[in-house]
């Protein structure tokens, strides 16, 4: 298979929103220092970026996440997402998801995952202070085994755990699990994080990230941390 066949869930949630203008979207993005402990243990810099559309029914999500560090000539560590979704509500608490996600470790078991699923999501809490949801449904996995150059393809079941208090006027905790679980491997991610605005738009993000593959090949860690700290901007 073509790996130009991994951009077709990114280019689906595109095509979606072309037509929405971009003074629409709010964006939320982050710079910093991050400290990973698994397949590669080092001290590197990480990056996001996360962009965010509601236009009546539909609301689209397209997002970046990237982690580099180097020792004088030697990469020490590089990975980055790319992820997108499109949701369309059915009521205000139930709506249908389109999601697609692409994974791209140089440390990892795999040369890169990909997978592409649609379900149902329903928010069983959502308030100015408080918001929790759920997703699920079945989906794709295309993956390169890293060791011996292999692919591996089948039906999965994807689902997400989504979770936010404000805790304080200016204190909030994130948290999101999302679990791709097929017959070839099963990918779990949660990503913990404590936001706190420092002023306007500025604030800090202090973040505990945890990945982990199911099958892996002899030698290679199942389970990859990455601890962040950096500044957060966002935009609402």
């Amino acid at each position: 298979m073509n790996r130009n066949v991994l951009s077709v869930p990114a280019m689906l949630v595109l095509c979606s929103i072309s037509g929405t203008a971009l003074a629409d979207w709010t964006a939320k993005g982050e710079l910093g220092a991050s400290f990973a402990t698994g397949n590669s243990e080092n001290e590197s810099a990480n990056a996001a970026l996360e962009v965010k559309n509601t236009l009546e029914k539909w609301t689209h999500t397209m997002g970046f996440a990237g982690n580099y560090g180097s020792d004088s000539s030697t990469t020490t560590a590089q990975r980055w997402e790319v992820r997108g979704q499109s949701d369309y509500k059915f009521t205000e608490r139930a709506y249908w998801f389109g999601a697609g996600r692409y994974e791209d470790d140089r440390f990892s078991a795999y040369d890169f995952q990909a997978t592409a699923a649609t379900g149902l999501g329903y928010k069983f809490i959502d308030t100015e202070r408080t918001k929790f949801w759920v997703q699920g449904g079945p989906g794709y996995r295309f993956a390169e085994v890293r060791a011996t150059g292999e692919s591996e393809d089948g039906l999965i079941f994807r689902g997400d755990v989504g979770f936010e208090h404000q805790l304080t006027a200016t204190t909030k905790v994130v948290d999101r699990l999302l679990v791709e679980a097929g017959s070839d491997n099963t990918y779990v991610q949660n990503d913990l994080g404590l936001e706190v605005t420092i002023t306007g738009a500025l604030g800090l993000r202090v973040g505990y990230q945890v990945r982990h593959n199911t099958d892996v090949d002899p030698g290679i860690e199942k389970t990859d941390t990455l601890t962040t700290v950096g500044l957060l901007y966002e935009t609402k």
